[in-house]
């Protein structure tokens, strides 16, 4: 896959305490196969649906161990420049832009709402090689904030990004498009979110059966969070795993109904 325009998602990985039982675990949901780990990167462990590249796992650094989590990469052609916008637009630089061999240039941000995400400057790792809804592979990505407004404005800020919204008020969610292709969403968490969630970049991850994969995941020691339900985009599931790292899983071929109208945001 070529390297994808700015702003567009481009990977993911997740930093585990116990990497073999993320991959036992992701194995059997997923389907994803795993390649030798990388001691010159830190263990780095790349994942591939149906032999293409489709994630990473990874122990934490020193000094970094805390809640498991996926983190989901924005692609950048310069991760400086835009660690800068970050900073200038009220967001936190959690990791300054560090090359990695060949691969890539890659940061840590925080938006303003307090939701982590990744930047990621392509090398001869371009980032996902999975298709766009193939099983195994990543699918789509939502920022869940308490604070819309302020993430509203930052990401658009930092990323070439057009805005736009449901027109259904009832649920107060935006999408950011580039070049005219929907590449993320944004949900406002309610009162149905516990206070102690934080805010966070849902991942979800395209399966082929939607309830298979729960009832794997929940066998296997996950904890379903919400669904399985049906909607326009397919029949998707909230789960977290063994470790406590939320992700989502959607069958994109099982939908319903029609899709929501949107307007654009200016």
């Amino acid at each position: 896959m070529a390297v994808q325009p700015e702003g567009t998602p481009c990977w993911a990985d997740a930093m585990f305490a116990d990497v073999e039982g993320a991959k036992s675990f992701y194995g059997d949901v997923l389907g994803w196969t795993f390649g030798e780990s990388s001691s010159e990167f830190g263990n780095y462990t790349q994942a591939y649906a149906d032999g293409k590249a489709a994630a990473a796992v990874v122990p934490p650094m020193p000094g970094a161990e805390g809640q498991s989590a996926w983190c989901l990469y924005l692609a950048s052609p310069d991760a400086a420049a835009t660690a800068e916008k970050v900073r200038a637009n009220g967001g936190e630089v959690l990791m300054e832009p560090m090359r990695v061999g060949e691969f890539d240039t890659m940061a840590l941000a925080r938006d303003p709402g307090g939701a982590v995400f990744g930047i990621w400057q392509g090398g001869s790792h371009e980032g996902f090689e999975t298709e766009m809804g193939a099983p195994g592979g990543y699918c789509w990505g939502e920022v869940f904030t308490r604070d819309p407004k302020k993430v509203d404005t930052f990401y658009p800020s930092v990323f070439p990004y057009t805005m736009r919204k449901f027109d259904d008020e009832s649920m107060d969610f935006s999408m950011f498009d580039v070049q005219g292709e929907t590449v993320l969403g944004r949900m406002a968490m309610g009162d149905d979110f516990p206070p102690e969630v934080p805010a966070y970049l849902n991942v979800f991850f395209a399966v082929p059966d939607c309830d298979a994969a729960v009832a794997k995941a929940t066998e296997r020691g996950g904890v379903l969070r919400f669904g399985p339900t049906d909607s326009p985009f397919g029949r998707f599931a909230a789960l977290t795993d063994p470790q406590g790292a939320a992700f989502t899983v959607i069958d994109v071929t099982t939908t319903e109904g029609e899709m929501p109208a949107t307007s654009p945001v200016t």
